[in-house]
């Protein structure tokens, strides 16, 4: 895919999926804008692919104001805006609030106040392209992680919208849902999550390359482990009996680890 000319920003840039990918887009022709809240993690990746770190809050509406005036100034408009910044919280309803808080502002709200901020022009100009990097958390659920569950599942529900009320006026927009990915989040998920995801888990790159094929053919749910789309279908098709074998796996995991 020629990217060429493309102005891209993508939040979390600094390390894992969102390193990858800011690796990807720039080897295909755009000019990339790393964001971070590790500015050294940002500077470097930047500097490597020969783009501008703009580290900082890619959640709160001071940092994505922030963000999306200063990326729009060096790239002299975005075209491409990759939300890919994400926290794993842990934990089940009991988690504190401040837990629940924080997923909730990083995992959902950036996405809905960078929209905020983009979607205007965008419509204005009739093209623009928001990437959301979801997780596969988003369209099952994550055993052992309320708060994350239950964020990624509203980024989707988010994406969704957004893609339905504008997706006529030039705004492109999709998820990409991987399941487990050999980065940080993988390694703080826990027992549960360690147990689940390690198997069949793939490395930031092999995502990437299939975010570049999902892009080409723009479809809205980009999955870098096919077998998320098959699990999808049960669970529409059948979602009692699909939640049945859910709990099963509960079982069979927090046995295993005692």
């Amino acid at each position: 895919m020629d990217l060429t000319g493309t102005g891209a920003v993508v939040t979390g840039g600094g390390n894992g999926i969102g390193a990858a990918l800011a690796r990807r887009l720039s080897a295909a022709g755009a000019d990339v804008v790393v964001n971070d809240l590790d500015a050294v993690a940002a500077e470097s990746v930047a500097t490597e692919i020969g783009g501008l770190a703009v580290p900082g809050d890619a959640a709160s509406e001071d940092g994505v104001t922030a963000l999306v005036a200063e990326a729009g100034a060096h790239l002299d408009g975005i075209d491409l805006y990759v939300a890919n910044a994400g926290v794993g919280v842990s934990g089940s309803q009991e988690a504190p609030e401040s837990d629940w808080d924080l997923a909730w502002q990083v995992n959902v709200m950036a996405h809905v106040r960078a929209a905020r901020a983009l979607v205007p022009g965008w419509i204005e100009r009739g093209r623009g392209r928001f990437l959301s990097t979801v997780s596969a958390a988003g369209l099952l659920t994550m055993l052992g992680s309320a708060p994350y569950s239950v964020t990624k599942h509203a980024a989707v529900s988010f994406a969704e919208w957004l893609s339905a009320t504008y997706g006529d006026r030039g705004v492109t927009v999709q998820c990409v849902c991987p399941l487990g990915v050999r980065t940080s989040l993988l390694e703080d998920s826990g027992d549960m999550g360690r147990a689940i995801l390690s198997a069949d888990a793939i490395t930031p790159e092999e995502v990437a390359e299939a975010v570049m094929a999902g892009m080409a053919d723009e479809r809205f749910l980009i999955l870098p482990h096919p077998q998320v789309g098959d699990f999808y279908a049960a669970r529409a098709r059948d979602t009692d009996r699909w939640l049945e074998g859910m709990r099963r796996l509960q079982a069979k995991v927090t046995g295993a680890n005692g």
